[in-house]
């Protein structure tokens, strides 16, 4: 569309998207999923770096991409693989999903990855950013994104007040994002070369331009190093001539998102037992958080704290050991503060009819824990090692 006929608020979007392609073509991370254009490695990715900071996600990507190098090996490993390969990413319902996917490739498009939206779109676990990502990045199609660093960023250059959680404003940005990837790729043929350091992206990226994908990346990018939640850097901002909330001192207030939910503490006891060597754990439910991941028996505490002697009796029906504090761990999940408070007993009879199993210690190391619990489990080994 020409730029005389674009919105008022849209007229600047071909000034946007060209200073931003030139901006992560010298300013692009050397990123490992930015060395491929694999779909499956960039889907991985994504999926990763779902409320997951880069430096995080690096090693996980690394093992995950060594481990699982296919779309046909991750439909076909064993659950407990795919949940070790994922321990301590947390929001395990992604890597379910991811696996969920897979199959379902394999299933209806004989593995390999589809190219068409829509038809990424309908994978379990892939909304309508990830399927926008996955299809700019790897294929290199005009599709939008829109996540909370592209959010930020959109709502700064166009100083977008309202909340943008709200629906008629989510539709504004997805309009914005829409229109900046499109005017990327009608730039104008003689702009300069693109391409970046040659390691971030290989030689069959380069022809024809990877604009799309390197327009979505950047808007990523620019959120993640440059226009940060607190204290952006707006003066090495490459778009800052164009942004509308520089102009009107109102970065820090942008975007806008409603109050925040109040956190709410929440108490847990758990008892690490062990009986002739080995120790006990359990796997959590399907349908629960972190379902399918394994802890010790555990139990919520509400009101003042009991005699932790009373409740193992409550949970297992036997007259409790002596009890030894093991270990105090303290962790967040969403508007949680979780306090769980670890008690150690060494039992002479085991109680029957536990739903759970026995293990040697050696074990632990490969099964997949909650993150609390991993904790406790290595309290646990270093204590009993220990003669404690």
């Amino acid at each position: 569309m020409p730029v005389d006929k674009l919105p008022r608020d849209l007229k600047k979007a071909p000034a946007i998207a060209s200073n931003l392609l030139a901006w992560f073509a010298r300013a692009a991370r050397d990123l490992p999923w930015r060395r491929t254009r694999d779909p499956y490695a960039i889907w991985v990715s994504e999926i990763m770096l779902q409320q997951t900071q880069v430096k995080t996600v690096i090693p996980y990507w690394e093992r995950w991409m060594q481990a699982l190098p296919t779309i046909e090996a991750a439909a076909a490993a064993p659950a407990d693989q795919i949940h070790k390969l994922w321990e301590g990413l947390g929001y395990y319902t992604r890597v379910r999903n991811l696996q969920k996917a897979a199959q379902a490739i394999v299933v209806q498009h004989g593995g390999r990855f589809p190219e068409a939206f829509d038809e990424v779109l309908a994978l379990p676990g892939i909304g309508r950013y990830t399927a926008g990502a996955i299809c700019s990045i790897a294929f290199n199609q005009p599709t939008p994104i829109l996540d909370g660093n592209v959010i930020r960023v959109l709502t700064r250059l166009f100083a977008i007040a309202e909340n943008p959680k709200d629906k008629t404003t989510n539709t504004h940005l997805w309009t914005l994002a829409t229109q900046l990837v499109q005017q990327a790729v009608a730039s104008s043929p003689r702009a300069p070369s693109l391409a970046p350091r040659a390691q971030i992206l290989p030689p069959k990226a380069q022809s024809p331009e990877p604009r799309a994908s390197f327009l979505n990346q950047s808007l990523m990018e620019l959120g993640a190093l440059i226009c940060t939640p607190r204290q952006p850097q707006c003066l090495l901002c490459p778009v800052q001539s164009e942004c509308a909330a520089f102009r009107q001192q109102r970065t820090e207030e942008l975007p806008n998102l409603g109050e925040r939910a109040t956190s709410t503490a929440r108490a847990f006891m758990a008892f690490v037992m062990t009986s002739r060597g080995e120790i006990f754990i359990r796997q959590r439910p399907a349908g629960v958080v972190n379902a399918h991941l394994w802890e010790f028996p555990n139990v919520e505490i509400t009101g003042p704290t009991p005699d932790p002697s009373l409740v193992f009796r409550g949970l297992f029906d036997v007259k409790p050991p002596a009890l030894k504090p093991l270990s105090i761990v303290k962790h967040s999940i969403t508007r949680y503060r979780i306090t769980l408070t670890a008690y150690q007993a060494t039992l002479s009879r085991r109680p029957s009819n536990l739903p759970g199993k026995w293990v040697k210690l050696d074990r632990l190391q490969e099964l997949a824990f909650t993150a609390a619990h991993k904790r406790l489990a290595t309290a646990a080994v270093k204590s009993i090692l220990s003669g404690r």
